[in-house]
């Protein structure tokens, strides 16, 4: 499976819209394999990554990168903060979640082992990093998935 991946310095976001995200194609699906975020100012914030079941208002479309050059591009799309909001699962569907300190560095980053977090074919098909409450703050945020 070839890998990409694509970041950003995000927006602010908010619960209803990701910082970032990552949706497959209508023929296309993912693995995701690793998302760090990153805090770009000196207050704190809480995230998670949710499914999201809707496409709508997606943020500007980001760069992916290949990391075999040699692969075709990629067919999923990566998003940065979104402007209207998509549709979360609501609960705790993958249970990812972080505090990221009141300090310019605090981060995390989330990995998910050799299976990977599957999203499956669909356009509407994604997966998202959410505030988790609160205001949010601009931070620097990226995906890894294979396809």
């Amino acid at each position: 499976m070839p890998r990409y991946s694509a970041g950003i310095k995000t927006g602010v976001g908010s619960t209803d819209l990701p910082i970032i995200s990552l949706y497959a194609s209508a023929s296309v699906g993912a693995k995701i394999r690793e998302i760090g975020v990153f805090n770009t100012t000196a207050t704190a914030l809480a995230i998670r990554l949710a499914r999201l079941t809707s496409a709508d208002a997606q943020g500007s479309a980001l760069t992916k990168s290949k990391h075999d050059p040699d692969s075709a591009a990629a067919g999923c799309t990566a998003h940065g903060t979104g402007s209207g909001s998509p549709t979360p699962v609501k609960g705790d569907d993958l249970g990812y979640r972080a505090v990221l300190g009141a300090t310019v560095g605090s981060g995390v980053i989330f990995t998910f082992g050799d299976a990977g977090i599957r999203v499956d074919p669909g356009a509407a098909n994604g997966i998202g990093v959410l505030i988790e409450e609160g205001a949010g703050q601009a931070c620097q945020a990226y995906i890894v998935w294979d396809e």
